[in-house]
């Protein structure tokens, strides 16, 4: 729940922004095997890539008429080092920029619109070029517990208790009566609900830093030197809330302890990719730590699970395994979500819902 945190509640843990492509190239890498046919992925690929989409006017409006919400407009800047030949988010920003207008998405216009190149005096020592685009960040401290206020000026009921089995989640309606539907999104705890119990779930560690500086853009690089597994992310929250530093992406990792030597590490590749960070002439030792945070990112081989079933009786519609990608394909989820429950209830009642 908001104010809660958790290594498997990874909400409060992410940067977080919205990172053109990422669900599509996350969930579509992952599900690649000898087993899986090109359809298959490409499919994935494809309904990922609707549900980012689909999510970005909502958030768009949220950062332009409701600051209380905690999102704002910032620049990305996806930068490519010298050994390095290309990024996968940069050529894809490439891509989108040179797409025919009438070809582009209308819900993703705005955010094309913005895509340039990065001038070569913001470039840092080490990088050759450089794509940038305007697109939003969250402050996970601010924005989730404004959800959760949505959710109660409709009248919502919030409680919290502990179950082993998703059909006895019918039984915890506020109403007394058992529940005519259940949404199941409890991330990677469907790994190990009775009734769910889906083995395609995997945790993907990811380790951050939150310092007080703040530069006022995101940043990524094209790699490291450390190994795929490891990378540079910086993320200024909105509403004065610090700046994210990351990351790393470390598949079937269950620890909830921060590694000194991976923090050391992700410490001086930010600095090095944003010397804003700090001081001039200073290094890590400039920068003023909050504090630290290990999470676990829902990752689905599969990609996400959305979708209606029966179990036991009991009506359930899934909606987990948004891996790193849950904040900028929520909203599009959300909208899945209660196609479903609207059908749900339609079958249970014989009354349309929307």
């Amino acid at each position: 729940m908001p104010g809660d945190y958790d290594i498997e509640y990874c909400s409060p843990w992410a940067g977080a922004d919205y990172s053109p492509s990422l669900a599509t190239r996350q969930w579509m890498k992952i599900s690649t095997s000898p087993s899986t046919s090109k359809e298959a992925v490409e499919e994935i690929g494809r309904r990922a890539t609707a549900l980012e989409q689909n999510t970005w006017p909502v958030l768009e409006k949220l950062a332009r008429d409701v600051p209380e919400a905690g999102l704002q407009f910032q620049e990305m800047r996806i930068l490519i080092r010298e050994k390095d030949t290309s990024s996968p988010t940069a050529d894809h920003l490439i891509s989108l920029a040179a797409t025919p207008r009438s070809k582009i998405p209308p819900q993703i216009q705005s955010l094309v619109d913005s895509i340039k190149p990065v001038p070569r005096h913001q470039l840092p020592p080490g990088f050759t070029s450089g794509t940038s685009a305007t697109t939003i960040s969250f402050n996970p401290t601010l924005y989730l517990p404004w959800l959760a206020s949505q959710c109660l000026a409709q009248n919502c009921t919030l409680s919290r208790a502990l179950i082993t089995h998703i059909t006895a989640a019918a039984s915890l309606h506020h109403s007394g009566s058992p529940a005519d539907v259940v949404v199941n999104c409890t991330g990677l705890s469907s790994l190990t609900l009775g009734g769910i119990e889906d083995e395609n779930l995997f945790p993907a560690r990811g380790q951050s830093v939150l310092v007080r500086s703040e530069p006022g853009y995101i940043v990524s690089s094209s790699g490291t030197d450390e190994g795929e597994s490891e990378s540079a992310n910086i993320i200024t929250r909105a509403g004065g809330g610090g700046t994210f530093l990351g990351g790393c992406l470390q598949f079937d990792n269950w620890d909830g302890n921060v590694d000194p030597r991976l923090a050391s590490r992700m410490l001086r590749r930010c600095v090095e990719v944003c010397p804003e960070l700090v001081g001039k002439g200073q290094g890590t030792e400039g920068l003023s730590v909050i504090r630290y945070g290990v999470g676990l990112r829902p990752l689905r081989r599969g990609g996400v699970r959305i979708d209606a079933v029966e179990v036991e009786g009991v009506k359930v519609v899934n909606c987990y395994g948004h891996g790193g990608a849950g904040y900028q394909t929520s909203w599009g989820s959300a909208e899945e979500v209660r196609k479903l429950v609207g059908r749900a209830l339609e079958r249970t009642n014989g009354v349309g819902h929307d």
